[in-house]
């Protein structure tokens, strides 16, 4: 009988070669990740949200000079714009540039504002314009009644928004073509369009001299203010507004208007999401390498 050697049938086990790939250096990827960050940068300033910056003092004490806003600008995809919201807009042609500060036109400033257009940190352009909602569609909007307020389809508004000193003189006469006075005649407002006035209605120049604005030109509805940080705060409908949508649900004349709802302010929670990954870009670069490591 034959003896069986215990080492037969045995295979030395095969060295896997481990194929080691460097790490690539900081100074190769970083540009790689700033690339990245730039076109996330661009996607969100075109699709989802924009920063604004407050170039006058038209919607004081809501918005001071040189603050900066944060523009949702998918929310009116889904609906139109609620009366009381801020929003953001391109002016027609009777919309005079409200810009109060010099804008400086050399090489590296042209340069820079041309960056921060792009990822959406830049003045606005001066056909863009930031107001409150007052009239929508089939509105009737005139001011005023025995106390100075506004009214909307006769109802008076109580604006507690708009601060002591800050309205327009009520002893003026309206004189066409200008916003000195803070009466104007009765408007219906044609279908399509809003009637906008700044919160600073002494300094303002809107839609009592101005004329509405077609509601397509909206560019999105400011939520916050994220710039000076002192001054973070949300931008939420005030409460006069809110109430006057749930006694009068639709316009005096003209289609229902939208009730108000859950706006889809979410598109901002995706800047941590993006934010995250783009940080962790160098990190998940990493891990594929690792990934390829033990595929060797």
């Amino acid at each position: 009988m034959r003896s069986v050697d215990p080492m037969e049938g045995y295979r030395p086990a095969r060295r896997r070669s481990v194929l080691r790939r460097k790490e690539m250096p900081l100074w190769q990827e970083l540009p790689l990740l700033l690339v990245v960050a730039f076109c996330l940068a661009v996607l969100i300033r075109t699709f989802l949200v924009q920063a604004f910056y407050i170039p006058s003092g038209s919607m004081q004490k809501t918005l001071e000079l040189k603050d900066r806003v944060l523009v949702n600008k998918v929310v009116y995809d889904m609906r139109d714009p609620l009366r009381g919201e801020i929003v953001v807009f391109r002016g027609t042609d009777n919309w005079a540039p409200e810009t109060t500060e010099p804008v400086s036109n050399t090489f590296g400033a042209k340069l820079g504002r041309t960056i921060g257009d792009l990822v959406g940190v830049s003045r606005p352009g001066e056909r863009d314009f930031i107001k409150r909602v007052i009239g929508l569609p089939g509105d009737k909007v005139a001011c005023c009644d025995d106390q100075g307020r506004i009214t909307v389809n006769g109802v008076s508004i109580d604006e507690a928004y708009i601060a002591d000193g800050f309205n327009s003189d009520l002893s003026q006469p309206p004189i066409a073509g200008q916003c000195t006075s803070r009466k104007f005649a009765e408007i219906t407002i044609p279908a399509g369009q809003m009637f906008v006035m700044g919160d600073h209605r002494a300094v303002s120049q809107d839609a009592r001299c101005q004329g509405p604005v077609p509601i397509e030109n909206v560019i999105g509805r400011a939520f916050v203010i994220v710039w000076p940080t002192d001054r973070f705060k949300s931008l939420d409908v005030p409460d006069v507004w809110k109430q006057f949508a749930q006694e009068h649900p639709t316009a005096a004349a003209g289609p229902p208007v939208p009730q108000p709802r859950q706006d889809p302010e979410t598109a901002g929670s995706l800047f941590p999401l993006l934010l995250s990954a783009a940080l962790s870009a160098r990190s998940g670069m990493s891990f594929v390498t690792r990934r390829r490591r033990l595929r060797a």
